[in-house]
């Protein structure tokens, strides 16, 4: 299955893809193409039906400057198309797309909490005691609308790999002595929905503001909140430990 991000190449260095210009069009029906297929691409700049013989497809993923040879059917240019790859401006591909290294929350190695983080723990504790499957999913379409489904996937799939496992093994060796098993499943859900809230930095929010910016600026500071129904934690430094615990009504 074609991947963000998509393009084919002729043997000589000579790359084709879908521009934000064209992306467009897909997304609002007035072209009959896939985005990020390669027989569309292939298709759309005239390489057409015996002629996709002649191309050679790939794939290249932005946050994770991972290159992937999909197809080589004429002379090997790959070493050409990956250097490409790498200087393109994603923002002629994705406007709303934001590339930037994966951040691991931990890797800031924090050893303190300040007021100002639990500032933003409590903003990020009203959204989620708000609808927050509701809020998640509504800005989920928003960006399916205007991205794709395949450039939202691709973004979501490159964070989830890139630094789940690790947290989940941090959390759990933090709270494990600390925390009834009752309420593990609270805690999982809190740290999911963090994990789930930092994909969203990914993109740009022109229209409206992120309402879950206080739970990005909390990771990128260093610090991944976790919920067990009652008692709120800032977990931080490099094995997450917990660095902070109560009640926010009570604070």
């Amino acid at each position: 299955m074609c991947q963000f991000f998509s393009l084919i190449s002729n043997g000589k260095g000579k790359a084709y893809w879908f521009d934000a210009k064209i992306r467009k069009q897909i997304l609002m029906g007035e072209v009959d193409y896939t985005l990020d297929g390669h027989t569309s691409i292939a298709d759309y700049f005239g390489f057409k039906g015996k002629g996709e013989d002649r191309i050679n497809k790939y794939e290249y993923n932005p946050l994770l400057k991972t290159f992937q040879i999909n197809q080589l059917n004429t002379t090997d240019d790959s070493k050409q198309i990956k250097k490409f790859c790498k200087k393109l401006d994603f923002r002629t591909i994705v406007p709303e797309l934001v590339v930037k290294s994966i951040m691991h929350p931990f890797q800031k190695n924090r050893k303190r909490v300040t007021q100002k983080d639990i500032e933003l723990l409590k903003k990020c504790a009203l959204v989620r005691n708000s609808d927050w499957d509701s809020i998640e999913n509504s800005i989920w379409n928003s960006i399916g609308d205007s991205v794709g489904i395949l450039a939202r996937a691709s973004v979501t799939n490159s964070v989830w790999d890139s630094v789940w496992a690790s947290v989940q093994d941090s959390i759990r060796d933090s709270v494990q002595d600390s925390v009834e098993d009752s309420v593990k499943n609270s805690i999982w859900d809190s740290v999911w929905d963090s994990v789930g809230a930092y994909t969203f930095s990914f993109f740009k929010f022109p229209r409206k503001k992120n309402p879950f910016q206080p739970c990005i600026d909390l990771w990128e500071r260093g610090l991944l909140p976790s919920f067990d129904g009652e008692i709120w934690r800032l977990h931080g430094g490099k094995k997450g430990k917990i660095l902070w615990e109560d009640k926010l009504n009570e604070q």
